[in-house]
């Protein structure tokens, strides 16, 4: 077999779509795997809706998630010439020809089939025309002459055999009337001047594989090797798209999804290995094929990247995930202090109890990272004078302290429950709002021990709670 070449080929109008990333990752493992290479195309084309930023993004969000690409960008929209020499070849070499067809007369064409509740098929009308009966003040389109006899067979490296009429092809377009090549002329050209070998994508390109094979073949071109991924669905069943929530590729990690977990959950997507669930980048490398590939469509489950994300942030090292936790702040909330660092460290073992993101990390570290506290106002309701009495006694006893420890704590906390008749949520919820301006949060102890004695007095003293 000779090198494996992938690619991946979005187009820059917009946010990177997750089931995109999934698409791009398993053509990037199935290069790897087999020792190849993969290649970035950068579809740009639709000069309108393509935007360098959503280009940038898209480079970005890969290296981010540990997919980069091999040699050079590819830019589609440098490549014209060639696409438009290739449709030039075929039309004299009788595998197109020119179509003066109007738009009305096709979408009467399309009503008719409507009506018929039949697909829509170009009726072939101009396939056949003389050059001498050709209208003179038309600008035509070029279409593919398709094959009518028979069947064609993809062979699919996922899917198995796919069989089709050739007569459902459609003579379809190649070069608009304007002169621009469409995507089918174009997507082809690009994986045959690229050298690709295998191209992956999802499955509702089917029928354009079996449109760019025909243009493979008039052309005597060597075939690459097809294969496409079931579609991801919402849980409801139906096919995910750029209006949903959660299905853009920033959507995951602005919340604080971490890239080694995303990266196992799409992998997982769809795709298995006996019964393993957790894949390092090398062992994903490593066992992943084709045959792992499911023929149904996956479902995204948000609850589970919250659960894989969960593992990671349990099982990583804490070095690792503070520079996670670091690098999220700077890019989604906010850049965080040199000399917050050491507190923020020691704190992290507790910081990351019962969090799913690393949002969840922040929320719980807010108070720490912050030298003013921003109280929630529903909860300042629970400052009555029963617990300002209590806050007013516990800053009296930390005033005495020279350590500070629970084995210290736990008596004063003990004394102030019996003083106030009350138990240790009564004088948690106060203290805890009093340090930090929210009820929810870390443990009260803990809470405590991570902030200097200075630095209580000062919060306990606050004017807003007296």
């Amino acid at each position: 077999m000779s090198n494996v070449a992938t690619r991946f080929a979005p187009s820059p109008t917009g946010a990177l779509h997750i089931g995109g990333v999934r698409t791009a990752l398993f053509c990037w493992l199935y290069s790897k795997n087999k020792k190849g290479s993969f290649h970035l195309r950068i579809e740009d084309t639709d000069k309108e809706r393509s935007k360098d930023k959503h280009k940038i993004q898209i480079i970005e969000s890969l290296k981010w998630i540990g997919i980069e690409y091999d040699g050079d960008l590819y830019i589609q929209s440098t490549k014209i010439n060639d696409h438009i020499a290739v449709a030039d070849q075929m039309l004299n070499d009788g595998h197109a020809y020119k179509c003066y067809c109007s738009t009305e007369e096709i979408e009467e064409q399309k009503k008719r089939a409507k009506q018929k509740k039949l697909p829509y098929i170009y009726s072939r009308k101009c396939r056949e025309l003389h050059k001498s009966d050709a209208p003179k003040n038309i600008k035509p389109v070029v279409r593919f002459k398709s094959k009518i006899e028979g069947f064609s067979v993809l062979k699919d490296l996922v899917q198995g055999d796919v069989k089709v009429e050739n007569k459902t092809i459609e003579d379809f377009i190649i070069l608009r009337n304007d002169g621009t090549p469409t995507y089918n002329l174009s997507a082809t050209v690009d994986d045959h001047k690229m050298n690709m070998t295998h191209i992956i994508r999802g499955d509702d390109h089917k029928i354009n594989s079996f449109k760019q094979i025909q243009i493979y073949q008039s052309m005597k071109w060597v075939l690459p090797s097809f294969a496409h991924i079931p579609l991801i669905h919402t849980l409801e069943g139906k096919k995910l798209s750029k209006r949903d929530n959660a299905s853009t590729f920033d959507d995951y990690s602005k919340i604080g999804i971490m890239p080694d977990a995303l990266r196992n959950y799409l992998l997982r997507l769809g795709w298995s290995y006996k019964d393993k669930e957790i894949f390092t980048l090398e062992e994903s490398i490593k066992y992943f094929n084709f045959e792992g590939i499911g023929k149904s469509p996956s479902k995204l489950d948000i609850s589970r990247i919250l659960s894989m994300n969960e593992y990671y942030i349990k099982n990583i090292s804490e070095e690792e995930l503070y520079n996670h936790f670091v690098q999220y702040c700077e890019l989604y909330k906010e850049k965080i202090l040199t000399e917050k660092e050491k507190k923020l460290k020691i704190s992290l073992t507790f910081l990351k109890n019962k969090a799913k993101t690393l949002e969840d990390i922040y929320n719980n570290a807010k108070y720490i990272i912050s030298d003013h506290v921003s109280f929630n106002v529903e909860d300042l309701k629970l400052i009555d004078d029963k617990a300002k009495k209590i806050i007013s006694e516990f800053a009296i006893k930390v005033k005495e302290l020279k350590n500070i420890n629970k084995e210290i704590l736990e008596p004063i906390m003990r004394d102030l429950i019996d003083k106030n008749k009350t138990n240790f949520k009564g004088i948690g919820q106060p203290l805890r709002v009093a340090l930090t301006g929210s009820k929810f949060g870390p443990g009260l102890y803990d809470i405590i021990i991570s902030l200097d004695k200075e630095e209580i007095i000062k919060r306990l003293g606050n004017k807003i709670l007296s």
